[in-house]
């Protein structure tokens, strides 16, 4: 019986059916292969594409340069008062913010948030919450020595986010260079008026220096804030040794500035607690206590008491004082201020804290004072916000007496 070679038996697939199902197959495999490479190339193109945005956006890193004429020594490094050639008063916005309100009920509503967002360094004050050193900026000099006039060259250039030392919320910034261990001879800057960026840019010439003498010495650098009628408050101070200097070449440092050292060691601490009461216009300050504040008599103790001024803006509003107490340098006073401070005029107010110690012969001498407002130092800026942030809640809290 004749059979057709090509009729398929009952469950066999057709040779029509095996071509198809093969186009299909080869047809899906170059499918999937063309959708990776495709995924492959976007990736490296999106890198690339990355990489060259990357690389536009790097900003220019060159700076501009401003000389001043140098302020020359004679040999043995001793000081001459020169008149340098004036420099520009760099443009200084930044303690000068004002934001007006058009009603009162509209800064109690904002005060708290504003005040995260523009007092100084409050970002840090959380990331550094419990640490005990302070934020006092940073300072910008170089150093150099020209082995053929035996000249050792220092020039000041600027400094950052200085502190505000004055009632108006800003300072008046110079330095001090010496070699130390001479203390007796050392060289100022210009001050800058009411600048917590200043711009120095002046040179010092250290002339008639044999480098086997310079290399013992320390180059000191001391900022300090200005005071016409009073004692300069220092900033802070950097210390480095000649001897850790390349001095073949002019070698430029950016330095953090650490408290400046006292001799006669800490001037002590108040316990102090702020309330802000906004309905009623006022901020209680009370007067805890004090402890190892620093001896000012000849008998190594202190008759302290605490003065508190309300100062708005610049100018003194207020005065309370505390009693006496004799012989105590670990004085608990317990007494409470009430001062009138209406909401508008809180962010410019400032409230200085002074203990004094008592002298019944003789001038009152200052043991040390705390200023609190919202542009201090940290410490005080946390204090002042967290007096804000809790209103009719009295907030405690130890400050480290200043000069």
């Amino acid at each position: 019986m004749y059979r057709d070679p090509e009729a398929a038996s009952p469950g066999a697939p057709t040779r029509d059916v095996l071509l198809v199902s093969a186009i299909i197959t080869v047809s899906l495999s170059v499918t999937i292969l063309l959708c990776g490479l495709c995924h492959w190339c976007q990736r490296k193109l999106g890198k690339r594409y990355k990489n060259s945005l990357e690389t536009v956006g790097t900003p220019d890193s060159g700076r501009g340069r401003s000389e001043k004429k140098a302020i020359k020594l004679p040999a043995g490094g001793k000081a001459v008062n020169t008149t340098p050639v004036p420099s520009q008063t760099p443009h200084d916005d930044s303690d000068r913010r004002t934001e007006p309100r058009s009603s009162v009920s509209d800064l109690v509503n904002s005060l708290t948030s504003e005040m995260l967002m523009l007092s100084p360094g409050s970002e840090e004050d959380e990331a550094h919450e419990g640490c005990s050193r302070e934020n006092l900026g940073r300072i910008q000099f170089s150093v150099g020595y020209n082995f053929q006039e035996s000249t050792l060259t220092v020039k000041i250039m600027k400094a950052q986010e200085l502190p505000a030392k004055d009632f108006s919320g800003t300072s008046d910034p110079f330095v001090k260079i010496y070699l130390l261990p001479d203390k007796k001879h050392k060289l100022e800057t210009k001050v800058k008026r009411k600048n917590l960026n200043p711009h120095w840019n002046e040179t010092f010439l250290f002339e008639g220096f044999p480098y086997e003498k310079v290399v013992q010495r320390v180059l000191y650098l001391q900022v300090l804030d200005y005071d016409r009628f009073s004692r300069n408050d220092p900033i802070g101070e950097v210390s480095i040794p000649l001897n850790k200097v390349d001095l073949t070449q002019m070698q430029t440092f950016w330095k953090d500035l650490k408290p400046c050292s006292d001799g006669s060691g800490s001037r002590g601490e108040l316990l102090l607690s702020l309330c802000y009461n906004p309905s009623a216009n006022s901020i209680i300050v009370n007067i805890i206590k004090a402890r190892n504040l620093k001896a000012m008599d000849i008998g190594g103790t202190s008759d302290p008491y605490v003065k508190v001024w309300l100062m708005y803006k610049d100018k003194r509003v207020e005065k309370k004082k505390t009693v006496t107490l004799k012989r105590n340098l670990n004085p608990i006073f317990n007494e409470s201020f009430a001062f009138d401070v209406p909401t508008e005029k809180l962010r410019e107010t400032t409230i200085i804290i002074t203990v004094m110690d008592k002298d019944r012969l003789s001038r009152n001498d200052v043991i040390g004072k705390i200023y609190l407002s919202w542009k201090s130092g940290p410490g005080e800026v946390k204090h002042w916000k967290d007096m804000i942030a809790r209103p009719r809640q009295p907030v405690a809290q130890w400050h480290q007496l200043k000069a």
